[in-house]
């Protein structure tokens, strides 16, 4: 089982990272009572959950007193346990909080006083950055910064942090309004006027062939193989782990497939995790 714990200063980006951790598959749970923290294990162990990320803070009042005992515990009964910590300078946390409009969780204790309330936080939690193995400093890190390192901790394939779905569609039976980029292929010329042919899908390879032979398509074909390759990192870096690619031609049997099954075919080889889908393709043809 991979557990981490994720604990640190609040307003150092632990929520984001939490975001990130549920985006990669991790089970998550934040604001656990660390007295919780060996129990949880077990029942993750019992319930075959095999990537678990909690988060632990001062949040948790007087009960976070017990947070070292808790963790020595915990790493007895996990092997793969990974503390990571998080912290920023005060300068960048008072900007948080001013721009959130958040309180610290400290700010009753503290009677409003920031400053206090930071500090006595950074001494509560200096046991715990002590026994890290990991401790970003998020002082200098936008949101898509700290996305990407944490993908490249905890994810041996980074690819996998976005889920891509391609597809192809029919314009006849409706768009595809799922469709975060949606490519309309009806351009190119058309298998279905070809009798032997029209009976065929674009998983066929004389369709494919028949597609694919035109200059016109191989063109459009490394042209959006080049732009895939410019824009599948940038919508990592942005954070969205969800993208859907959809071809469109006319009955989405044959040009359409093709390109979806091309476009599929690139991004696995580079990396990336890809599902398939061909909406219409076992629409009857008239």
């Amino acid at each position: 089982m991979q557990f981490v714990l994720v604990t640190g200063l609040s307003g150092s980006g632990k929520s984001v990272a939490m975001s990130v951790f549920e985006d990669i598959g991790f089970y998550c749970i934040d604001n656990m009572p660390p007295q919780l923290l060996l129990k949880f294990a077990e029942i993750c162990k019992t319930g075959k959950i095999d990537r678990v990320a909690i988060a632990v803070d001062i949040r948790a009042g007087d009960m976070f007193s017990e947070i070292l005992e808790n963790t020595e515990q915990l790493k007895s009964a996990v092997t793969d346990l990974k503390v990571i910590y998080f912290e920023a300078g005060d300068e960048v946390l008072f900007k948080r909080f001013k721009e959130t409009r958040r309180k610290h969780p400290l700010d009753g204790k503290f009677a409003g006083d920031l400053a206090g309330a930071i500090k006595y936080e950074r001494g509560k939690l200096s046991s715990m950055r002590e026994i890290a193995d990991y401790c970003l400093d998020t002082t200098r890190f936008s949101n898509g910064d700290l996305r990407e390192r944490l993908i490249e901790i905890f994810l041996e394939h980074p690819g996998d942090a976005m889920q891509i779905q391609v597809m192809s569609f029919g314009f006849k039976y409706g768009s595809a309004p799922e469709g975060d980029l949606v490519f309309d292929v009806r351009c190119l010329p058309n298998p279905f006027y070809i009798k032997e042919l029209k009976p065929l899908t674009g998983l066929d390879e004389p369709i494919r062939e028949f597609v694919l032979g035109f200059a016109q398509a191989q063109g459009l074909l490394e042209r959006l193989k080049d732009l895939f390759d410019y824009l599948m990192p940038l919508y990592m870096r942005e954070g969205k782990s969800r993208l859907v690619i959809a071809f469109g031609c006319t009955g989405g049997k044959h040009r359409s497939v093709v390109f979806a099954e091309e476009t599929a075919k690139h991004l696995e080889a580079n990396g990336y995790h890809v599902n398939k889908t061909h909406r219409d393709i076992k629409v009857k043809t008239i």
